[in-house]
């Protein structure tokens, strides 16, 4: 079958578009403070109720979780993300930037410095009340195996806890029980009181 000229344009862009992501960012929005917490200028009201339904949902953890600290880490799950997605110059989607990542074409944005990201801004808090783990889901399968941060109510066990993943939604945070996720099957790898890395130690596996 003979391809029109209209038909072998229409094939070329549908191939460039196969093979090229889009680049996601939140512009100047957002910023560190000098307590290197993150904070956005304008916050939307879609936003303020995500935070305020992650809140709500890290309370009911357990009868003990303090009100400050879940409304903290709420907020910074959230925003944090959109910094970095900046810093990272972050593409989606995320399987593509990772490829972009692997070749050095990006600094970061693999889930495991996705995960790493997070569960230093989290243990940076020193929670009273809550718990952080680093949850890890296919391990060893090199097309499926995915890290993220969990958090549990102090003392309880990884499967009561909720994930906080941004990875999956190019620095938009994705999060749910981690029992009732429909995608990742996750187990536990490290943390509270296993080996966690050290804070601002870079994670040398890279995780295609």
């Amino acid at each position: 079958m003979k391809i029109s000229g209209l038909q072998k344009i229409i094939l070329s862009c549908f191939a460039v578009t196969l093979l090229s992501g889009c680049s996601v960012s939140f512009h100047d929005n957002v910023e560190l403070l000098a307590d290197g917490r993150p904070q956005m200028k304008r916050m939307d009201s879609k936003t303020e109720r995500n935070i305020r339904e992650l809140a709500g949902a890290l309370l009911a953890l357990g009868p003990n979780i303090s009100r400050t600290e879940a409304v903290e880490l709420a907020h910074d799950a959230y925003v944090y993300p959109m910094y970095l997605a900046d810093d990272w110059e972050l593409t989606w989607p995320p399987m593509y930037h990772n490829t972009l990542r692997n070749s050095g074409a990006r600094k970061k944005g693999l889930c495991t410095d996705w995960a790493k990201a997070m569960t230093d801004m989290a243990r940076r808090k020193n929670m009273k009340t809550m718990d952080v783990y680093w949850g890890v889901a296919f391990k060893g399968d090199p097309w499926r195996e995915h890290s993220t941060l969990l958090v549990t109510a102090k003392g309880q066990p990884f499967d009561t806890g909720i994930i906080l993943d941004p990875w999956r939604n190019s620095g938009k945070l994705y999060w749910s029980k981690h029992l009732e996720d429909p995608t990742y099957v996750w187990k536990y790898h490290a943390g509270p009181y296993g080996p966690l890395p050290r804070i601002g130690r870079r994670v040398r596996r890279i995780i295609r």
